[in-house]
């Protein structure tokens, strides 16, 4: 949940700075200037219906993980757009841009590095790779033509800032998801061993040579 707040923030990020977004948002704010609504509800609307595709695909029941994944994001990001400004100045709204992808890359590996789910677009990527048996590339590559290509006809905001996404995501996310990871098993490490230490099944030796059970 840390993660898809911290990727949401990121999100908010690149839509406030107004220099184009990834393409999944250029079809939501698309969507916005034609029909209304919120950035984050088109998310999470636009999320319902690739969760239900994605199911019939497989024919199985969606995972807990996407669907938190769904609402959190579409809900976080309307918050953060409500929150942040765009600057004036083209430079700072560069800054905004850049840092935007590298946090959005931190949030995808903190929320990936777990392991509860994928969230409904990477889970509809991966069960059209398994029906086609194409390479995960030319499919997310096919996905992301194709709702870049709807986006842009709907108005939404195709500029440097999407470019910039679609080159330089993959490096962020290859960069940060073992650190994600490291950082995330620690975490998860110390819980447990507190967990244990509750439950009284930790031994510590003392200064007698003998070891006593923590109760």
């Amino acid at each position: 949940m840390t993660g898809l707040i911290i990727m949401s923030f990121g999100i908010a990020m690149m839509i406030t700075a107004d220099l184009g977004s990834a393409p999944w948002d250029v079809l939501h704010i698309g969507l916005q200037k034609q029909l209304g609504l919120t950035v984050g509800t088109w998310s999470i609307i636009m999320g319902i219906f690739i969760i239900g595709f994605t199911s019939l695909l497989q024919k199985e029941w969606p995972q807990a993980g996407g669907i938190v994944n769904m609402v959190l994001v579409g809900v976080f990001i309307d918050i953060f757009l409500f929150l942040l400004t765009t600057p004036d100045a083209f430079l700072f709204k560069l800054l905004m841009l850049l840092l935007g992808i590298l946090i959005i890359g931190y949030g995808i590996g903190i929320y990936i590095a777990p392991e509860c789910g994928a969230g409904p677009r990477d889970s509809l990527m991966i069960a059209l790779q398994e029906k086609t048996g194409w390479k995960v590339s030319r499919v997310r590559g096919i996905m992301e033509i194709t709702v870049l290509s709807a986006g842009w006809f709907l108005g939404g905001p195709v500029f440097i800032g999407t470019i910039l996404f679609c080159v330089g995501i993959g490096h962020v996310v290859g960069f940060a998801l073992p650190q994600c990871r490291i950082l995330v098993h620690r975490l998860i490490e110390r819980g447990v061993k507190c967990e244990n230490i509750n439950q009284g099944t930790i031994r510590t030796n003392y200064n007698d040579g003998f070891s006593k059970k923590i109760r």
